[in-house]
């Protein structure tokens, strides 16, 4: 099934300096089929015509290839409606959707947001705002010394002033899955909404919003080998029966008069102006893709290379894994004991191998694990054994070279 997988992605005909190519970097940003590719040419092409503008035969076929992209993503991730399914340009666009609109309406000072110690700074930078603008204040749920949250003590921040939590699905640093039910079911008690982070869970791991019974899911078409530009959130519609829209323009209204603008009801309040169509329409290509594969054929590839790369690096005393989750997708990060993670990446990049180091926008959970940054790894459908091989001899020769 992943034999020639490579095949499908042209990226991988390209040398880097002269080296073949070892992509393991899918957690920034996944690499995209040539069905992908073809998707939106083929629309630029051959549909091209802004949607839900116009009656004539090229805007119809446009609107109507856009909501099928609406009704593939709602399966994909087992939303109960199309019309809980928001396009937005990436899932930072969609994080901040949820926490401008929630918070403009249902947060006052000194009310209470929880997050957790494994945010992405996508899920901490626009309730920080909120912080900033009306008093709120924020908890951190805490990760043990693993790397896994520590739910236990979720009940212990819970308040009357508590407004929302939210939560990534995965850590992007260290591979951490979040037990969302125990969190979700806990909130429930309190009648709290959850906002979930999918940005690493939608592409690597099954996702059914409906059954996770979750207010809000966020993720990228980019990560999920879809074209960047456009990403997604799902939302229980009676959150947009009451959200005022995040941006306004065309598209979004309803009637304009001189005297007052009554809004679109539903999705269309929420997207307004020229959406990216093209990005929208190839993103239902991305979840063929996946289905082609299986979402589970995924998730136990990427998790086995996951636990052969770590007993491989473990066997090298100057690496340092950080932290060791329970639950671990294809994600994890390490250190060379006295070589920065700049230093690592650029020499790695030498041999062809393509890694991310610094602290991946994730700075207080860096700070909770005392290191300033770390060199991540991460899988998608295309790695195999061989690149984790040739990752275990590039980082031997960043040893070699600090040696001398």
């Amino acid at each position: 099934m992943f034999k020639n997988i490579k095949d499908q992605f042209p990226i991988f005909k390209k040398k880097i300096k002269g080296k073949e190519l070892v992509y393991l970097d899918s957690a920034n940003s996944s690499q995209k089929p040539q069905s992908v590719i073809d998707a939106v040419s083929n629309f630029y092409s051959n549909e091209f015509a802004n949607v839900g503008r116009g009656i004539y035969t090229l805007a119809v076929n446009a609107s109507e290839m856009y909501e099928n992209s609406r009704s593939s993503l709602k399966n994909f991730i087992g939303a109960s409606s199309d019309f809980e399914i928001v396009f937005t340009k990436n899932a930072t666009e969609s994080l901040n959707l949820v926490a401008s609109c929630f918070g403009e309406k249902f947060i006052e000072k000194d009310d209470e947001i929880i997050l957790t110690e494994l945010e992405h700074h996508a899920n901490y930078v626009p309730w920080h705002f909120l912080r900033k603008k009306k008093g709120a204040v924020i908890k951190f749920l805490p990760i043990d010394e693993n790397g896994n949250l520590k739910i236990e003590q979720l009940e212990s921040l819970i308040t009357s002033k508590t407004k929302i939590i939210s939560v990534t699905h995965m850590s992007n640093v260290t591979g951490s899955i979040s037990s969302l039910e125990e969190i979700i079911e806990i909130a429930k008690k309190h009648s709290i909404p959850v906002c979930v982070d999918g940005t690493q869970g939608a592409a690597h791991l099954e996702v059914d919003v409906q059954k996770l019974d979750c207010d809000f899911y966020a993720f990228s078409g980019h990560k999920m080998y879809g074209p960047t530009g456009v990403g997604l959130l799902a939302i229980k519609y009676k959150w947009l029966e009451v959200f005022e829209p995040f941006i306004g323009g065309g598209g979004m209204i309803d009637h304009v008069s001189k005297k007052d603008i009554a809004y679109a009801r539903g999705v269309w309040k929420m997207e307004a102006g020229t959406m990216p169509t093209a990005q929208v329409i190839a993103l239902n290509e991305s979840v063929n893709f996946i289905n082609k594969i299986g979402k589970e054929n995924i998730t136990k590839h990427e998790i086995a290379l996951t636990q052969i790369a770590l007993e491989k690096l473990r066997s090298n005393n100057a690496v340092k894994i950080i932290a060791s989750p329970k639950n671990q997708g294809g994600v994890f990060s390490f250190n060379i004991d006295q070589i920065h993670s700049h230093d690592v990446s650029t020499i790695l990049d030498q041999e062809g191998i393509a890694v991310r180091g610094g602290h991946h926008c994730c700075q207080v959970l860096h700070e909770v694990l005392k290191i300033n940054s770390s060199v991540r790894v991460s899988f998608g459908v295309y790695n195999n054994e061989e690149d984790i091989d040739i990752l275990c001899e590039g980082i031997k020769k960043c040893q070699k070279i600090f040696k001398k």
